[in-house]
């Protein structure tokens, strides 16, 4: 079975995927880090990815699906797998069940909800050491060193990538996109929903219980 975790980002969804794949001896397959492991290789699959990444572009569908499914076929990911990173759009949804149901494996998804504000506070509390590159949060750090890394004593600054106006153009690209997939797995019956705001021990028993509830289970 494939179990999509869905959320925009900030929702925390790389984390709570490892957690729960940790919890239910799952594969966790994140398509950033496989697109990074096949680069990293050398492989057919890496070059022409890293070819589209070098010149600024999005790596076709194509080749995304070529690496899951390559992924997927191994000995650790022929049970369950948690994927984490994709589909993130209407095409992609179809692009994926073209590729697995011959295959008949089962494809689920549970949506991570976050609220914009959240997300938005999320994203934008981010620093980073200037010298280090270290990484920090202003909800976790004492106001009294907020601005001062605790490795090296550099000042912290914020990535241009955290900037508000940056984080705003990039949540409204990605929620669109998200809320079309979101409603293909809620109209076929195949979408859970989760709280992703709170404890996190909280949050990562509601994924379990959700993960349950379609059959995901160690």
């Amino acid at each position: 079975m494939i179990l999509i975790l869905l959320g925009a980002p900030g929702a925390g969804k790389g984390t709570q995927a490892e957690a729960l794949a940790t919890a239910t001896g799952a594969a966790h397959v994140a398509t950033g880090d496989l697109f990074r492991a096949e680069i990293a290789a050398g492989s057919e699959l890496g070059r022409s990815a890293a070819a589209y990444i070098d010149a600024g572009k999005l790596v076709p569908d194509e080749i995304t699906i070529g690496m899951i499914r390559d992924r997927l076929a191994k000995p650790d990911a022929a049970t369950r797998v948690i994927l984490d990173g994709f589909p993130r759009n209407a095409a992609q949804v179809a692009a994926l069940d073209a590729a697995f149901a011959p295959m008949a494996r089962q494809i689920s998804a549970i949506l991570l909800r976050v609220d914009v504000e959240v997300l938005t506070a999320r994203l934008t509390g981010r620093r980073v050491c200037s010298n280090c590159g270290r990484s920090y949060h202003v909800e976790s750090r004492p106001p009294a060193v907020e601005d001062v890394c605790d490795k090296c004593g550099a000042a912290l600054i914020t990535r241009k990538d955290d900037a508000p106006e940056t984080v705003a153009a990039r949540l409204a690209n990605q929620l669109s996109a998200l809320d079309e997939v979101v409603e293909i797995y809620k109209g076929a019956g195949r979408l859970q929903v989760v709280e992703g705001v709170g404890d996190i021990a909280e949050i990562q028993a509601a994924l379990m219980r959700a993960a349950r509830a379609v059959g995901f289970e160690g």
